[in-house]
């Protein structure tokens, strides 16, 4: 494997349009975190590490609209890739339908969505695109 993003992402992707309530997926330090974003902006429901093995795995509960059971996410799309890295400043930070979705950046203060780091004024490497 070698994009383990794109992989999260996928494995994510795959498990809402399968209408699973729960994902599993490898651990890193960096899918911990867009992990963390995804739960503070109110894209899933919860998520538990699980220290099993030699890297462990993430297990997210996937959030669905109980009446309708469509899911919170709508798209996932991954932008930088180990081949073409995505480099932006603070005032090239890409809106993301106008600021209805969130935009996941790596940056020098951690990851964080492209409204955090426009307000820090800090650009960083964007990962992925939410909505």
């Amino acid at each position: 494997m070698t994009d383990p993003i794109a992989d999260y992402l996928t494995r994510v992707r795959n498990a809402i349009k399968a209408n699973h309530r729960v994902v599993e997926v490898p651990a890193s330090n960096l899918k911990k975190e867009i992990t963390k974003v995804l739960l503070d902006k109110g894209y899933i429901l919860n998520y538990k590490f699980v220290e099993e093995g030699p890297q462990g795995s993430i297990k997210i509960a996937l959030k669905y609209d109980p009446v309708n059971k469509v899911s919170a996410i709508k798209k996932l799309t991954r932008v930088s890739t180990p081949g073409l890295r995505q480099y932006v400043g603070y005032k090239e930070m890409p809106r993301v339908l106008n600021g209805l979705g969130i935009a996941i950046v790596s940056t020098s203060k951690g990851v964080m969505t492209d409204k955090e780091a426009r307000d820090l004024k800090i650009g960083g490497e964007v990962l992925c695109f939410v909505y």
